[in-house]
């Protein structure tokens, strides 16, 4: 392990264990007195973040929310010469990009020519248009596109390495970049920014809860945010940037926009509660598919754990209690949690073998978190999970084939098809949760934070799951952490750029 990383190694756990307690805000949780290294983490979270008494009461350039938009384009406004500052209303950094699994979608990358995948941004376009229903904004999509191979070398240039290939629902070739060894992108990426926000001595405040985006003259001069329970501070600024994420943690708002939706889990960081599109439609900002929230369809039920896309993209599949495939796994999202919902307890199994499991370092996670049930033969796996014994043999035999083959004849799945399901037998209970808000504030390719009118807010701007439009009406797994540091990238150098005028 490298050095930096085992500096940041409390902070991550301290982002762990308050995201996952808390996601979706489903339910209160027990308090439990903190264990010695619990302790020991919080004050090592604690000294990772500049002191409250430090904050200034002006800055060239505001971001709001620490997650990674926010970072990256905090990173970017301080390489064009500014003076930024990031203001976090959780007590630590990360937000909803901590809890990110799959990894990062890009196209025409180093990455992918060293490994001899074939791509293009024109087939990149084109997949996540039609997995978005066609209802992209494809001004965005295209910037979006064209900038991802160029953001993995930034992320390389900037220590961020993600050479490891895999595929998710939705997309043709390999083309979802990941940490080497093949584990969860949020954490190590959440890291990686923390350092480079560290080593330029970015300040960093958490526990300070913007609550609004002040405007003079027309144009946008700073933000008030809260500092402790009874004190607001004024900053001024140049220029503000929005990265406060969707609103997945907020049942409120999920039950006004998708009220079919109100009593499922969430996947999201409890501070995904939509502060941002609040505070900028308040300033007139327009906003747009409010509506289209995604449910994901591997989520373990009773806490909300997200169950990565990779696991599928590596050889698994999805059984119901019958024992049965029923779906493409690598349909998209929206497709398979149809499928899903259609299943006798709206509920299904992943299956999967030793080299799955070899293959997605997350799978430990699971297997720690006490969600992964394992056995030495698929009789026994199917006694111990509930479901049709002869039925589930017969299923995975015919997988096998199919993967020898290369050719799913029941399905027609052609991605992740590479592993049989053999060695010791594995199974996860998921059912569809509440996963991303496609819907947001509008901006166009500059992020610049546009009125009813189209006309942009001088001095505001905004990336990440703030924002809307980019997604469509189904957004594809790798592509919320590409759109993080592509517009958040954007985002940071067009506020610079503002700033300096």
């Amino acid at each position: 392990m490298k050095k930096w990383q085992k500096l940041v190694t409390g902070t991550l756990t301290v982002a762990a264990v308050l995201t996952l307690a808390a996601c979706g805000g489903q339910k209160a949780v027990k308090k439990t007195k903190p264990s010695t290294s619990d302790a020991t983490a919080a004050a090592s979270a604690k000294s990772a973040y500049t002191p409250t008494s430090e904050m200034k009461s002006s800055y060239d350039v505001v971001i709001i929310g620490a997650g990674g938009a926010g970072m990256t384009a905090a990173i970017e406004a301080k390489d064009a010469g500014m003076n930024p500052v990031i203001l976090e209303k959780m007590p630590v950094a990360g937000g909803n990009t901590s809890k990110s699994s799959a990894g990062m979608n890009a196209s025409e990358t180093t990455v992918e020519h060293a490994q001899g995948v074939a791509d293009s941004n024109q087939q990149f376009f084109d997949e996540t248009l039609k997995g978005g229903g066609g209802t992209n904004d494809q001004a965005l999509l295209r910037y979006f596109v064209d900038h991802s191979a160029s953001a993995i070398d930034w992320l390389a240039t900037n220590g961020i390495v993600l050479d490891n290939l895999t595929t998710t629902g939705g997309m043709s070739v390999a083309r979802t970049h990941r940490p080497s060894d093949g584990s969860a992108i949020g954490q190590y990426l959440v890291a990686g920014l923390e350092k480079n926000i560290k080593s330029r001595e970015i300040p960093l405040f958490v526990n300070s809860d913007v609550t609004a985006i002040t405007e003079k003259d027309g144009k946008i001069s700073g933000v008030k945010v809260k500092v402790d329970e009874t004190k607001t501070k004024t900053i001024s600024a140049k220029a503000v940037v929005v990265t406060t994420g969707g609103f997945g943690a907020n049942k409120a708002m999920i039950k006004k926009y998708r009220p079919d939706l109100k009593d499922y889990v969430s996947t999201n960081a409890a501070g995904a509660t939509g502060d941002g599109i609040k505070m900028i439609e308040k300033l007139g900002g327009a906003t747009v598919d409010l509506d289209k929230i995604q449910i994901h369809p591997t989520v373990f039920k009773k806490t909300g754990y997200l169950v990565t896309e990779a696991v599928r993209g590596e050889g698994a599949i999805l059984v119901n209690k019958a024992g049965k495939r029923f779906v493409n796994e690598m349909d998209t999202r929206d497709k398979v949690s149809a499928a899903e919902l259609k299943q006798t307890g709206q509920t299904a199994y992943i299956i999967f073998g030793d080299a799955t499991k070899s293959a997605v370092k997350a799978i430990d996670q699971y297997i720690s978190k006490k969600i992964v049930t394992s056995a030495s033969s698929l009789t026994e796996l199917a006694k111990k999970i509930g479901v049709d014994q002869s039925q589930l043999d017969k299923t995975v035999a015919s997988w096998n084939e199919a993967v020898a083959s290369k050719t799913d004849s029941a399905f027609g799945r052609s991605t992740g098809m590479s592993k049989a399901i053999t060695g010791t037998y594995y199974a996860i209970p998921v059912s569809p949760g509440i996963h991303h808000i496609m819907g947001g504030v509008k901006i166009n390719t500059n992020t610049e934070v546009l009125k009813q009118d189209g006309k942009a807010i001088p001095g505001l701007y905004a990336a990440g799951e703030v924002t809307g439009g980019l997604h469509g009406s189904n957004r594809i797994g790798g592509n919320a952490v590409a759109d993080i540091i592509i517009f958040g990238r954007q985002a940071g150098t067009q506020a610079a750029a503002y700033a300096k005028k």
